[in-house]
């Protein structure tokens, strides 16, 4: 089990919310664990689970354009 915590940061759009909720959306689709939060969301689950989530929002949104995306992992958080 781990969790993270991550950021996308959609460039060059107008609305950064599009962009947002169709990762959320695909890692949703994957049955993970999220706390949506106004700068970041963490995500809880298994191990490749979050990374093939996080591979996959990712995926969605940057073939929409170019967007940064932060990411923090632990295996401690929480205990």
């Amino acid at each position: 089990m781990i969790s993270c915590q991550f950021s996308l940061y959609p460039l060059g759009v107008d609305n950064l919310g599009p962009t947002i909720d169709a990762a959320l959306a695909q890692m949703r689709g994957l049955g993970l664990d999220m706390d949506v939060g106004p700068m970041s969301t963490q995500v809880t689950g298994e191990t490749a689970q979050v990374f093939e989530g996080l591979r996959s929002a990712f995926d969605t949104v940057a073939r929409d354009g170019h967007v940064v995306m932060t990411v923090t992992f632990s295996n401690a958080c929480p205990i």
